[in-house]
């Protein structure tokens, strides 16, 4: 798999316009208060990701404050990151089977089952992180996804989750906890 290496300048108008030109999940997925995907949550990490052909991707450039030792990412927020990108994905790729966009009803929310990480090389947290998810298996509620993160074009951990449909609104009874 050739992995593609991304310019990323803070602050750049040229990473503003390539951004505005994706259609991101969370985007879609109203009042998401989520610590790593809620666009709604100003303290969060507010991962964005989108299609790129059958992999869904992330990027996402950290902060000092999620450091694990100097000048390295925290392996807990490199699993949430992975955590919540699956979990969008998830979602995403539920709405493609149905041949249907992101903003149609009903409105689906997976939560994980099971999140094995496995980190393979330490993770700069001075350069933006790539995350690359794939769907495995769909079978019911069920969605298994692969998930690899690369820093500077190097792939550092690789996962694999269980996401769960936890949610769909058209068999909703009352509120929605998600909303």
């Amino acid at each position: 798999m050739k992995v593609k290496i991304f310019s990323y300048v803070r602050g750049s108008q040229i990473l503003k316009n390539m951004e505005n030109q994706k259609e991101y999940f969370q985007n879609y997925m109203p009042e998401n208060v989520c610590y790593g995907c809620g666009i709604h949550n100003p303290d969060g990490l507010q991962i964005k990701s989108f299609w790129e052909g059958e992999e869904s991707v992330c990027i996402w450039e950290s902060r000092e404050k999620y450091h694990g030792w100097a000048k390295l990412l925290n392996g807990g927020v490199m699993a949430t990151l992975v955590d919540c990108h699956c979990m969008c994905t998830a979602m995403a790729h539920a709405y493609q089977l149905e041949n249907r966009g992101l903003e149609s009803l009903p409105e689906y929310r997976y939560a994980t089952g099971t999140l094995t990480i496995k980190y393979l090389k330490p993770t700069s947290n001075e350069h933006p992180v790539e995350l690359r998810a794939k769907v495995t298996e769909v079978k019911n509620r069920k969605t298994v996804l692969t998930c690899s993160i690369f820093s500077k074009g190097v792939k550092t951990a690789e996962a694999e989750v269980v996401a769960i449909r936890v949610f769909d609104s058209s068999e909703a009874k009352g509120e929605n906890a998600f909303v």
